[in-house]
């Protein structure tokens, strides 16, 4: 008979502090972002900038992961990226294209995604890479 093991990753508790503690700042810079977005008039501050502030939060924190040596979040680094690209186009003057956007971005997540699967760099982020 043959025995199928499968190989349980890693806990690593330094890891899983230091992710807690980075999504933790990440929720404070978005909730002041967001206070900032209900309590400054647009004609001050276009609403452009709030999305691309948004998605720099959020690829801010996978970029904070990587760097620290934990796995980054596929789901915020996506909406990061669509965020600031979808801020940068309404500055830009172009409005009503989210969805087209969207295709995109998850298009190139896909075209991509085994390259990232080599590469360990998404997954759960207290567990550690192989």
């Amino acid at each position: 008979m043959t025995e199928n093991t499968e190989v349980q990753p890693t806990v690593d508790p330094r890891k899983a502090s230091l992710n807690k503690n980075l999504e933790t700042a990440a929720w404070g810079f978005f909730l002041i972002m967001l206070g900032g977005f209900m309590f400054v008039p647009e004609s001050v501050v276009k609403s452009g900038w709030w999305s691309i502030g948004v998605g720099l939060i959020l690829l801010g924190l996978n970029a904070a992961r990587y760097f620290s040596g934990i796995r980054m979040s596929g789901f915020t680094t996506f909406l990061g990226i669509l965020s600031l690209a979808g801020g940068i186009l309404e500055l830009a003057g172009v409005g009503g294209i989210g969805g087209a956007v969207f295709l995109i971005v998850l298009g190139g997540y896909l075209i991509l995604k085994p390259y990232f699967d080599r590469q360990g760099l998404f997954g759960k982020a207290e567990q550690s890479k192989p």
